[in-house]
């Protein structure tokens, strides 16, 4: 016995679905606020709106990637152009 009917009957039955919940810590959220430097900036520029960086990495490799790093980014240099620049995660204070 056909039942032509029970084919589109059970396409449109809503099946329970499965959800999942992604926890991201407080300290690794990042912050879409905070300026950072952009792809394409010179050193100079960088420089002139972020100031001295905390650290300055040797260039490593060919073409010379440099990294500098300031409180709460690290920016990454070919040549004198800016590659990208990343948020630096904060670690959580321990208390004693």
């Amino acid at each position: 016995m056909k039942r032509p009917w029970l084919g589109p009957l059970l396409l449109g039955v809503a099946l329970p679905g499965r959800t999942e919940t992604l926890r991201i810590p407080l300290g690794q959220q990042g912050d879409a606020g905070t300026p950072q430097p952009l792809p394409g900036d010179s050193r100079s520029q960088v420089l002139e709106r972020f100031g001295l960086p905390d650290r300055e990495h040797p260039p490593v490799g060919r073409p010379a990637i440099r990294r500098w790093d300031h409180r709460d980014f690290s920016v990454y240099f070919e040549n004198d152009r800016v590659l990208d620049a990343v948020r630096e995660p904060r670690r959580p204070v321990s208390s004693p």
